[in-house]
């Protein structure tokens, strides 16, 4: 397993794209050819024409749609869903790849234009838009066999999701031959571990460029880059959120039992008002977090996007909630080490 870590997100949000945003590709006779007999930037008087379209339409986009909310971008320190899918169907996620790949089969000048356009309304688009095009996938697409082209590019190339290069670690930046990520062969296949950082479209991303050394000796050169799919991490917030469900119900069953037994004034404490406000309280929380959780796993299960982050905020706050709640109205009693909520308490913090 990787162990990445990764620092920066540029996570799904709302954003209403306007006309601009429709799904623009560029037309066949913009190819790597456009060029002609130039040899040297130096000859260049005037871009082509192909590629002053292609400024045009980067500039009107960026004019329109980035630069308005670039700062509220920067704040919230995401770029939303909607506006990086924007800019696949602009054809800017993969603009030198070739076509067959999914990419739009364009040179890097046309990239070079676009970058410049695109980081001009918002810096960070610029990023995510550099990453996936150079980092991401440029290694796959220079190194890559047919198969991890066909399986690692071309899903990568339309904005439905991104990819992200991890070389960074924590006591290193871009010295790749100071990384202490290491790969070793099991089998078939490879075991990395180790830690990166500051990785751009770290969190949303589907695969990751990851670089590993797999031979000390050789040093710098000892150095591998692998392709690291990323299925699982939601799943497994699935599963976080349903383990948080489940101690929060235990929890919950044992305040019903405990307040329907335990006496006060000659009755049980159940039918004291204060303790019928906390049990509705409990029970509120609990329903709201399995909704939550059943319909991120039905989402999971369609192959849509869901609000991870949200599920386990949601989940495990409430569960820590509802054992201090539950502990609490137990009153001293519950703070015995064998009791079962104060047993269970660890746990819930590990949610």
């Amino acid at each position: 397993m990787a162990a990445l870590n990764q620092l920066m997100s540029f996570s799904r949000a709302s954003c209403r794209l306007s006309s601009l945003t429709k799904a623009w590709r560029v037309p066949p006779q913009m190819s790597a050819g456009a060029l002609g007999s130039v040899r040297h930037v130096s000859e260049l008087v005037e871009l082509p024409e192909t590629h002053e379209m292609l400024r045009k339409t980067c500039r009107d986009f960026a004019e329109a749609e980035l630069q308005p909310h670039a700062a509220a971008f920067d704040k919230q320190g995401k770029v939303p869903q909607e506006t990086v899918k924007a800019m696949g169907d602009l054809g800017l996620l993969a603009l030198a790849t070739p076509e067959d790949y999914g990419g739009t089969g364009m040179d890097y000048l046309a990239y070079a234009v676009a970058m410049e356009e695109i980081s001009r309304g918002c810096a960070s688009a610029g990023v995510i838009m550099s990453v996936n095009n150079s980092l991401y996938i440029g290694p796959i697409q220079t190194f890559g066999s047919e198969k991890q082209k066909h399986d690692f590019i071309a899903p990568f190339t339309n904005g439905d999701q991104v990819g992200c290069f991890a070389l960074s670690e924590p006591g290193n930046g871009s010295d790749a031959g100071a990384a202490s990520t290491t790969a070793k062969v099991d089998g078939s296949n490879y075991i990395l571990n180790g830690t990166k950082a500051w990785i751009t479209n770290g969190f949303e991303s589907k695969a990751t460029v990851v670089f590993a050394t797999t031979d000390k000796a050789k040093k710098h050169k000892g150095i591998s880059a692998f392709i690291v799919p990323k299925p699982s991490e939601d799943a497994g917030r699935i599963g976080i959120a349903g383990q948080a469900l489940g101690i929060a119900q235990a929890a919950f069953d044992c305040a019903i039992d405990y307040a329907g037994k335990r006496m006060a004034f000659n009755a049980p404490i159940l039918k004291m008002q204060t303790i019928q406000q906390k049990i509705a309280d409990m029970a509120v929380r609990i329903e709201s977090a399995r909704l939550l959780t059943y319909k991120a796993a039905a989402l999971k299960d369609a192959g849509k996007p869901f609000g991870k982050g949200l599920l386990v905020l949601v989940s495990s706050k409430g569960a820590i909630t509802l054992a201090y709640d539950t502990r609490n109205a137990g009153h001293g009693s519950w703070y015995e080490t064998r009791n079962t909520i104060t047993h269970r308490l660890p746990t819930f913090l590990l949610c």
